[in-house]
């Protein structure tokens, strides 16, 4: 599906479609649909409403966020203090940040911020590095719809610069998405002699993340290690009676595992 996007020239639009098929505007379609048959199919319109209404409430629970997440995307788990023993003796490794966005102008600092999807992804590199003293680079242009300006890269830079005090040993910032996150970042160090990267991101995202790597390999005719190294995932633990409660957490964790897997089924 990406390459029917890519070869109609119409790999913009994939933010606007994202949110056409993602929740709540197909379960609000549902209502409209029953509020439409009320008077015409009495049962099938109140079947439709009562599913919209359970499906809004359900989507908004950590609960259904935690098992769409763990069902349709199965995130690898965290490095643990052994992984990160036999990172600090691997050869030839380079740690890979990928950007999760940015905000043009933050006012509170008066210029351009990356989002916490970023932020996170990046203090996370930044504390692999120091605990395994390898290279660490971030990989994040403008997003598809994204107005121009700084890119994710150089305000990652510029952040690990001024409020982590450490540098970046290289940035890539003309990639749009994921799939040519990899396809740049693998371009970037095969020259170098690089055969092993830590993957960087967050855990519902590391899936699609290590496919395109892979991909993005194989098709460059490097041979290239993948260690996950995934971040932000939920503390294992029974559910709560506050986590089948609507709240905003949940709603994004459902929003996030939907979007992974729907990208993944794309391709993208």
């Amino acid at each position: 599906m990406n390459e029917i996007f890519l070869t109609l020239g119409i790999e913009s639009w994939k933010p606007v479609l994202s949110t056409l098929v993602m929740p709540p505007l197909p379960l609000l379609l549902l209502v409209l649909v029953g509020a439409r048959l009320m008077f015409v199919r009495r049962l099938l319109a109140w079947t439709l409403v009562l599913l919209a209404v359970v499906g809004l409430w359900a989507t908004t629970t950590v609960a259904l966020g935690h098992a769409l997440t763990n069902a349709l995307l199965a995130p690898p788990r965290a490095l643990m203090e052994a992984d990160i023993a036999e990172l600090r003796r691997a050869p030839k490794t380079s740690i890979v940040v990928l950007g999760g966005g940015r905000r043009l102008l933050a006012p509170e600092y008066g210029m351009s911020a990356l989002r916490p999807l970023s932020i996170e992804r990046l203090r996370y590199g930044l504390w692999l590095a120091r605990e395994t003293a390898l290279p660490v680079g971030f990989s994040g242009g403008v997003g598809h719809g994204s107005p121009p300006g700084p890119t994710e890269a150089e305000i990652a830079a510029r952040t690990a610069e001024r409020e982590f005090g450490r540098k970046l040993a290289w940035t890539e910032g003309d990639s749009r998405d994921t799939r040519e996150n990899a396809i740049r970042t693998v371009a970037l160090l095969k020259p170098t002699g690089i055969q092993q990267i830590v993957l960087v991101t967050h855990a519902n995202h590391m899936r699609r993340a290590v496919g395109n790597f892979e991909q993005a390999a194989q098709a460059a005719g490097m041979h290239l290690i993948i260690v996950a190294a995934p971040m932000g995932m939920a503390a294992a633990g029974d559910l709560r009676f506050s986590d089948w409660l609507p709240s905003p957490e949940g709603f994004l964790q459902t929003r996030h595992a939907l979007h992974e897997w729907l990208g993944g089924l794309m391709g993208a």
